[in-house]
């Protein structure tokens, strides 16, 4: 299967180890990471460089993961980062990840759905109906998101295809 070109969409402070270790897998063709020394440069110029950094790196993308930490939810960013998806007709769906074992801070609580703060205008339904979310085994997450997240990439693009 050719490999989708993806934005992740996640906590950046909070969850950069665990996201770091699915997009060590190489399953998927997401955009090159920043430094935290860039990242915090993009944030020192204020909102609008944080935006035209997403805005950026999304454009090319088919699916947007949210990867759902204790904190993603409440990230004004991440908020962003779905409507944008959203709008734009990308593939998007969720895998929470509080149970892969970060090396400094180890798991964290399961975080809340982000998709729950979504309504959309034409039906009234919220997109936690229509998209999905993945809890991969609590034992073996890693291994669990290696063996499927290249599906759930292609279910999420064919949900939003058809909606």
């Amino acid at each position: 299967m050719a490999r989708k070109k993806v934005f992740f969409s996640y906590h950046y402070g909070k969850d950069g180890n665990r996201v770091d270790e699915i997009r060590s897998m190489g399953l998927t063709r997401d955009i090159k990471p920043v430094s935290k020394e860039e990242w915090d440069e993009i944030c020192r110029q204020g909102d609008d460089s944080i935006k035209r950094w997403i805005d950026n790196n999304m454009k090319d993308a088919e699916c947007v993961v949210v990867f759902i930490g204790e904190e993603t939810a409440q990230r004004k960013w991440v908020i962003y980062e779905i409507e944008k998806a959203w709008n734009e007709g990308k593939g998007l769906l969720g895998i929470y990840i509080h149970n892969m074992r970060d090396p400094v801070t180890g798991k964290c609580k399961k975080g809340e759905n982000p998709f729950v703060h979504f309504k959309m205008n034409r039906d009234g339904k919220t997109l936690r109906s229509l998209i999905k979310c993945y809890d991969p085994e609590p034992n073996d997450a890693y291994n669990c998101i290696f063996d499927h997240i290249e599906d759930w990439i292609r279910d999420a693009k064919s949900i939003r295809d058809f909606y």
